[in-house]
């Protein structure tokens, strides 16, 4: 590990610092040494788009449908408060967390500490040199969780790019301690089966148990072979986090022959996702429950016991849902909205041509009670605005905006911006403020936008993959309750009981 020192408004018209047990670390003042990227550690590689939608593109831009390059545009009820450009981790922002004055920025390349005491101004605290995508990133305590799903010679934060053929290299959660802020230190390091993706945490009081997400295995992967039909499951002690250990692997998609039962994919299902894993879990701690979103297949399911989660529904939708993404409950644990993500994050998929029920969140009531509760589909929401041809845009991460009575959620659409939207009728769910810069490009389909937008104290908070971290302000009479309810630790992927 290396610590690092550290517009206008526009109605749119369209629709650790020691070595111990292997874990490398270095303390510098200087520039950072450059990271060595794996193929996944990098957004794709630029593309073309043809002429004809280039010159649309220009054409929607001087007609004022879309905004400039670069061009910031917002409702009137949102307020751009600040924005922190990259600074010394060049590689992909990804995901946020945060914990009383301070937010965590993922980033392909390590993470980064801000100071949020004051919204308007945060303030770098620590910048760390981790790199190994993506970089999915959580807090409990003194504890900082840092995913790795790219295939790495070793686990220290100076490894480089090896092949996942070979057995001696290396995936997983990484733990570091961050009682100090200004110094957070690397404790220890957990391999999991085909590394994480992504990763949820169970708090307890004594441990923290890490749900790590996974998937796409392969015959050849040493450490990654199918079939991969659950979930790895870490235990790490508060007291002592470098015993962090795997206390399980629960099989979630149970079934015959070599690929278990989840989603086959095409051509059984052209279009969809065959489940190999899960991309993402968000749990209820309040309610022992948690969602998945798992590449074809959308489950509920039981934690409470925390090291044997239990299905209880599996649900698929194989007309419009692609890759079953993310996962948000409402409050009252009678919704889940799930997202797909048409295209993998770097297509564009929000125009005439894909619609507005592909790519999109899907809205599904929770029925029933206990063990026989069932998932219901009501409806589809995406944003009402279309975007160039030149800009990745597809649901993406977001939040629940507390308010009593109300479901209301901020959600990252990459280029397509930052949406807050109103989901308390399942059946029809409405868009009320949004953000957005105009098109990196208008000649190539260049990767960038917001990762993830989360509600924060009275803020909504963006890590935006190229452009940096955003805050910005909300003043709504439907939000405005919100302003009231505080918290004091925050990841997304662990929701909170807001009014308990």
């Amino acid at each position: 590990m290396i610590l690092l020192s550290v517009s206008r408004t526009r109605r749119r018209r369209l629709g650790v610092v020691a070595a111990a047990g292997g874990l490398l670390a270095a303390l510098l003042t200087a520039a950072p040494a450059a990271a060595i990227p794996d193929p996944g550690d990098s957004p794709p590689d630029r593309k073309e788009v043809s002429r004809s939608d280039q010159a649309e593109a220009r054409e929607a831009i001087r007609s004022g449908e879309i905004p400039g390059q670069d061009e910031i545009v917002h409702s009137a009820n949102i307020r751009h408060v600040a924005n922190i450009p990259k600074d010394a981790l060049p590689g992909t922002n990804s995901d946020l967390a945060f914990q009383g004055r301070y937010a965590f920025a993922g980033n392909y390349d390590g993470f980064r500490i801000f100071d949020i005491s004051d919204p308007k101004a945060p303030k770098t605290v620590a910048q760390v040199l981790c790199p190994g995508s993506q970089n999915d990133i959580s807090v409990s305590g003194d504890l900082l969780f840092l995913s790795t799903d790219s295939s790495r010679s070793d686990s220290s934060c100076n490894s480089t790019t090896q092949p996942a053929t070979e057995k001696s290299s290396w995936e997983g959660m990484k733990v570091f301690d961050i009682s100090d802020k200004r110094n957070p230190r690397y404790v220890a390091a957990v391999e999991t089966a085909c590394g994480s993706h992504t990763h949820t945490l169970v708090p307890e009081r004594k441990n923290v148990y890490v749900y790590v997400s996974s998937y796409s295995p392969n015959a050849a992967y040493p450490d990654c072979r199918p079939p991969h039909d659950g979930i790895s499951v870490i235990k790490v002690p508060r007291n002592a986090p470098q015993k962090a250990a795997l206390v399980g692997f629960p099989v979630l998609f149970p079934g015959e022959g070599p690929d278990g039962g989840g989603n086959p994919g095409a051509p059984t299902n052209p279009g969809v996702s065959k489940t190999t894993g899960c991309h993402d879990i968000t749990v209820l701690p309040s309610q022992d429950l948690a969602a998945g979103a798992c590449m074809g297949d959308g489950i509920l399911f039981s934690i409470k016991d925390p090291e044997r989660p239990k299905v209880i529904d599996q649900v698929q939708d194989n007309v419009n849902f692609a890759f079953w993404h993310s996962a948000t409950f409402n409050q009252k644990a009678n919704k889940v909205v799930f997202t797909d993500e048409l295209g993998g994050g770097g297509a564009a998929t929000c125009n005439a041509a894909v619609g507005p029920d592909r790519g999109a969140d899907g809205i599904y009531d929770i029925v029933g009670k206990g063990d026989k509760r069932k998932l219901v589909f009501r409806s589809y929401f995406k944003i009402p605005r279309h975007q160039a041809d030149s800009e990745n845009c597809v649901a993406h991460n977001g939040s629940l905006i507390p308010v009593k009575g109300k479901d209301l959620m901020v959600q990252a659409w990459y280029q397509g911006g930052v949406s807050v939207w109103d989901f308390t009728n399942s059946s029809k769910p409405k868009e009320i403020a949004y953000f957005e810069r105009g098109p990196l490009s208008t000649e190539q389909l260049v990767t960038g936008g917001s990762w993830s937008a989360y509600y924060y104290n009275g803020y909504i908070y963006s890590n935006d993959i190229t452009k940096g971290f955003d805050v910005l302000k909300i003043d709504d009479r439907r939000t405005d309750a919100a302003r009231g309810v505080h918290v004091r630790e925050l990841n997304v992927q662990t929701q909170p009981d807001y009014f308990d």
